[in-house]
C-alpha cells in the first residue's frame, strides 16, 4: 500500500536525501520517494505503518523534520531575524557534510564539528539611510536631513554572522592568550637562567598558580572544543574535535589529578622534587592553537565568498523615478516593473531592462568581465549593477528584485559553492575511518611506549600518545576540495563565466569535444532580414504579411528578426491560427484562411510543398554566401523566401583556433543547410561540421562521441539545443540565450560568447590542479605527522615532538589548505 504525507523542515536536496534515508530505515517500508517542491513524501509499505512510527524515526535521528498528514500542518510565522544587510540567515558547513543542505540557524555542523557558515545574498534587509553631518539622524528611506538639508546616505551594512563569528573568536582568542602566554613562562622557568620564579614560590604553589590561570582558557575561551568533542561521540560522527577534545582534556584532568592526588602516581611521573609533572601549559597551548587555526579559517572563510561579496557591492540602494511631476530618488526596493528610471551619468544602473530614451556607454566588466564599456541605444538591454558612462538615459523596468541578473548570477554561486565534486569522494571514504583509526594509533602508541621505551615510560608514553591524536588533521582533507570549488565558482563568475556545480568545474578540466551550435553561439545571435522576395525574384508586401502575422507568436530569434523587418516596412499583423513551431523545422499556422509555412527544406517536405526550380537556384546562390534562407509556402506551394543573415562573432573565430591547441576537436552541428553551413566553417577553419540538424540529431551525435568515450561539451542556446545541452558531459548555454537552455546547462557564459569557454575550460584545469595540491599536502601531512608524533624518528635520530608542536602543526594544516585555495583569486583566466 502507498501513502503520502506532508514533510516540514526541508530546505534543500540534502535534506530531502536525508528523509528519504531515514524514513527506508523503518521496518516495513518498501519504498520511499519525497518530492521537494510539494514538500511531500510518498511511502509504499507492506503492510500499514502508524504516522507516530514515522513521526518517531525522524525525531529520533534530528528532530529537524516532521512528517503528517496532507493538509493537516499549519505553518507557524516566524518571528523576524535581526540580520544583516548581506546575510541570509541560512547557513551551511564549509565541508559540505551533508551535501547541499543548508541551515536556519548560526551553530556548529553535527558531522564535523566545524563552524557553519553564513550565506551571502542580494536579498535587502532594513537598509537605513543618515546624514554624513549629523549623524543622530537615521531614517528607513532616503531623503534629506531635517537639520542641514543634506542627501542622506545609507549606513555601512553591519556585521554578518560570519564577521561577527569572527570577532568573537578574535575576543577569545585575546583572551586565551593573555592567560596561556604567562602558563607557558611557568612551566618554562627552569630554562632561564637562574630560574628566578623558584625563588618567588616553590614548584607546587606555581603548579596551583597554572591550574587558576588555566580555567579562563579551557571553561570559557576553548570550551566549545569540548561541546563539539562531546557532541561528536554521542552521535558517533568523529571528527577533529573529538580527537583534540580527548587529547586536551585527558592532559588537564591528568594534572588536576596529580595536584590533588599527587601520592597516587608511580614515581615515573614525578620529578627531583618530587612533584607529579603537570601538563596544563600543554592544554593551553594546544587549545590556544587551535582557537588560532579557527580564527584564521573564519578570515580566510570569508575571503573565499569574497567574489560574492564583491558582486554584492555592485547591488545599488537608490534610483531616480521618472514621474509626471517630476524626477523622484526612491529606494531600489521600491521599483515596480514598467516603471521609468532615469540613469545619470557615472551611476550604477538599478534593475535590469530596457533603454527608452537616450543613448551611452556602459562597464559590463563587473559581470562579464570585459573591460572595454559596452555602447547602448534604445531598445538594448542593461543589467543591475553595472555603471552608466558619460550619458544620461531613461529605461523600463523589466526585472527587479531577485529576477535581476546580478540576483541570479549571486544565486548561482552561492549553490555552486555548496556542490560537492566527484573527487571529493576519496577524502570523504578516508575520512570516515580516519578518526578511529587515530585513536587506534595513538592507544597502540601508548602501549608501545609504556613496555618499550626509555625511562620514564609512562610519560614517555603519556605524553606521545596525546601528540598522535593532537596532530591528526581530518578537517584538511574535509577542505581541500570545497575552498577550491567555492573560491573558483566565485573567480568564474566575476569574469562572466557561471558554474552550476562542482561536477561540471571538474568535467570541464577533461572535455575531449566541444559540439557548437552556429545561430546566437558562434554568430551574434541578432538576425536581421535582407529582404523577402517571391518567385520573380522581387519584394513582396503580401508574403511579408503572411510571414510577419505567423511569427509574432515565435519565441526564436529569426522569428523576431522577421517582426521587426515587418514593423520596418509598416506592416500590419493579421490574427493567424493553428500556430505551431516544429522543433529544428520552422512554423505552420493559418492567416486568413491561407495555410502559411515558413521554414527550412525539411519542413517544406514535411507540409508537402512544391518547389520550382527557379526560385530552387535564387535560394542556392544566396546559401553560398553563408546566408540562412527559409522557404515560404502559400497553400502547399513555395511562393518565395526571407533570406536572413547574422553576422559572425569577433571572436569566434579565436575562441576555436585556441580550443584546437589546446588538443579539443571543435565540431558545428546547425539546422541550417549544407551550403551556409560549409561557408561558415571554411571561415572558422573548422573541419568538422554536420548541417540541417534536428534536435534529435545533434543528441544522437553526443551520445554517438561518448560511446566512444569522449568527454563532451555542447554550447547552444536556442530550446531546440535543451535537449542536447541535458546529455552532454557539460552544457554549456550562452546567457543571452533562452531560459530553457540556461536551465539545462551546467555552465553559462553571461556575455554569450566562445572566448567564454576557453575561459571556463581554463578556470576547470587550474581549480582541479588546486584541488589535487590540496588532497597532497591534506594526505602527505597525516601520513608524516601522525608517525613522527608516535615517535618514529626517536630510534634513529632521538627526535620526539611535543604536543603543543603537534597542535600548531595541525592547526595551520587547515589554514595552509584555505591558503593555497585563496591563491585562485589572483589566477588569469
Amino acid at each position: 500500500m502507498k501513502h503520502t504525507y506532508h514533510i516540514h523542515g526541508m530546505t534543500c536536496n540534502g535534506c530531502r536525501s536525508h528523509v528519504e534515508e531515514t524514513l527506508s530505515k523503518v521496518e516495513g517500508v518498501s519504498t520511499v520517494l519525497v518530492n521537494l517542491e510539494k514538500a511531500e513524501v510518498t511511502i509504499e509499505m507492506k503492510s500499514h505503518i502508524t504516522l507516530e512510527t514515522f513521526q518517531k524515526a525522524l525525531k529520533n535521528d534530528s528532530d529537524r523534520y516532521s512528517i503528517h498528514n496532507i493538509g493537516e500542518h499549519k505553518h507557524q510565522a516566524k518571528k523576524k531575524a535581526s540580520v544583516a544587510p548581506l546575510g541570509t540567515g541560512t547557513f551551511y558547513c564549509p565541508m559540505h557534510c551533508e551535501g547541499e543542505k543548508i541551515y536556519a540557524q548560526k551553530g556548529d555542523c553535527p558531522v564535523c564539528g566545524m563552524d557553519l557558515v553564513e550565506e551571502l545574498s542580494l536579498s535587502p534587509k532594513d537598509i537605513q539611510f543618515t546624514c554624513p553631518m549629523h549623524p543622530e539622524i537615521i531614517k528607513d528611506e532616503i531623503g534629506n536631513c531635517p537639520i542641514c538639508g543634506m542627501d542622506l546616505i545609507a549606513m555601512e551594512p553591519t556585521e554578518n554572522d560570519d564577521d561577527k563569528a569572527y570577532q568573537n573568536l578574535l575576543k577569545k582568542m585575546k583572551v586565551a592568550v593573555l592567560f596561556t602566554v604567562p602558563i607557558f613562562i611557568i612551566a618554562m622557568a627552569d630554562l632561564i637562567p637562574g630560574n628566578p620564579l623558584s625563588k618567588v614560590f616553590e614548584q607546587q604553589t606555581w603548579n596551583w598558580v597554572q591550574l587558576v590561570l588555566s580555567l579562563p582558557v579551557v571553561f570559557y575561551t576553548c570550551w566549545m572544543f569540548f561541546e563539539r568533542a562531546w557532541k561528536s561521540i554521542i552521535t558517533w560522527n568523529l571528527n577533529m574535535f573529538t580527537l583534540i577534545g580527548i587529547g586536551t582534556s585527558v592532559a588537564w584532568l591528568f594534572s588536576l589529578i596529580a595536584l590533588l592526588y599527587p601520592d597516587v602516581f608511580p614515581d615515573q611521573f614525578k620529578t627531583e622534587a618530587g612533584t607529579v609533572f603537570i601538563y596544563f601549559e600543554a592544554t593551553t597551548v594546544i587549545l590556544t592553537l587551535v582557537l588560532l587555526g579557527q580564527l584564521l579559517e573564519a578570515r580566510a572563510h570569508g575571503q573565499t565568498s569574497g567574489a560574492i561579496k564583491e558582486l554584492l557591492k555592485l547591488a545599488p540602494i537608490k534610483a531616480t523615478l521618472v514621474t509626471p511631476k517630476g524626477d523622484v530618488v526612491i529606494s531600489i526596493h521600491e521599483i515596480k516593473k514598467g516603471d521609468l528610471l532615469r540613469v545619470k551619468p557615472g551611476d550604477k544602473i538599478p534593475v535590469d531592462g530596457k533603454i527608452t530614451e537616450g543613448n551611452s556607454n556602459v562597464d559590463e566588466s563587473m559581470i562579464t568581465g570585459e573591460p572595454i564599456p559596452v555602447d547602448k541605444k534604445v531598445s538594448d538591454s542593461v543589467s543591475s549593477g553595472t555603471i552608466n558612462g558619460i550619458k544620461s538615459f531613461v529605461m523600463q523596468a523589466e526585472k527587479v528584485g531577485s529576477e535581476t541578473l546580478l540576483s541570479q548570477i549571486i544565486q548561482m554561486v552561492n549553490k555552486a559553492s555548496r556542490s560537492r565534486a566527484p573527487i571529493q569522494k576519496l577524502a570523504d571514504k578516508i575520512a570516515k575511518y580516519f578518526v578511529p583509526i587515530v585513536l587506534l594509533i595513538a592507544t597502540i602508541t601508548f602501549v608501545v611506549w609504556r613496555y618499550y621505551g626509555p625511562e620514564p615510560t609512562m610519560v614517555f608514553a603519556f605524553v606521545n600518545a596525546i601528540a598522535v591524536l593532537i596532530i591528526a588533521c581530518p578537517c584538511a582533507l574535509g577542505l581541500a576540495t570545497p575552498m577550491s570549488v567555492m573560491v573558483g565558482v566565485g573567480k568564474g563568475a566575476q569574469n562572466g563565466v557561471l558554474i552550476k556545480n562542482a561536477e561540471a568545474l571538474e568535467n570541464l578540466n577533461k572535455v575531449d569535444v566541444l559540439i557548437t551550435d552556429k545561430t546566437g553561439t558562434i554568430t551574434e545571435g541578432k538576425p536581421s532580414v535582407e529582404k523577402v522576395v517571391n518567385a520573380l525574384g522581387k519584394y513582396d508586401d503580401k508574403l511579408t504579411e503572411y510571414i510577419v502575422s505567423l511569427n509574432q507568436y515565435s519565441e526564436h530569434p529569426l522569428a523576431e528578426a522577421i517582426v521587426k523587418f515587418g514593423k520596418n516596412k509598416n506592416i500590419s499583423p493579421q490574427v493567424s491560427n493553428d500556430f505551431e513551431a516544429v522543433m529544428g523545422k520552422g512554423v505552420i499556422g493559418t492567416v486568413a484562411n491561407t495555410k502559411i509555412a515558413i521554414g527550412n527544406k525539411k519542413l517544406m517536405e514535411e507540409v508537402g510543398s512544391s518547389l520550382s526550380e527557379e526560385i530552387n537556384k535564387n535560394i542556392i546562390s544566396e546559401q553560398e554566401q553563408g546566408k540562412t534562407v527559409s522557404y515560404i509556402s502559400v497553400n502547399g506551394k513555395v511562393e518565395g523566401f526571407v533570406c536572413i543573415t547574422d553576422a559572425i562573432k569577433k571572436t569566434s573565430k579565436q575562441a576555436i583556433n585556441t580550443l584546437q591547441k589546446q588538443g579539443i576537436e571543435v565540431i558545428m552541428l546547425t539546422g541550417d543547410n549544407k551550403r551556409t553551413a560549409k561557408s561558415v566553417a571554411a571561415f572558422l577553419n573548422l573541419t568538422s561540421f554536420q548541417a540541417e540538424c534536428l534536435p534529435e540529431d545533434k543528441l544522437n551525435v553526443i551520445k554517438k562521441l561518448q560511446s566512444e568515450g569522449k568527454v563532451v561539451a555542447m554550447a547552444g542556446d536556442g530550446i531546440n539545443d535543451a535537449p542536447a545541452l541535458a546529455q552532454a558531459n557539460i552544457g554549456i548555454a550562452m546567457g543571452t540565450g533562452t531560459d530553457v537552455a540556461i536551465e539545462s546547462s551546467e555552465v553559462t557564459l553571461v556575455k554569450g560568447d566562445l572566448l567564454g569557454i576557453v575561459k571556463a575550460i581554463n578556470l576547470g584545469t587550474k581549480v582541479m590542479n588546486n584541488i589535487k595540491q590540496n588532497l597532497f599536502f591534506a594526505f602527505i601531512y597525516n601520513v608524516l605527522g601522525v608517525p613522527i608524533a608516535a615517535g618514529l624518528l626517536y630510534p634513529v635520530f632521538g627526535i620526539l615532538l611535543s604536543p603543543m608542536i603537534a597542535a600548531a602543526a595541525m592547526s595551520f594544516s587547515s589554514v595552509s589548505v584555505i591558503v593555497n585555495a585563496l591563491r585562485l583569486r589572483n589566477i588569469k583566466i
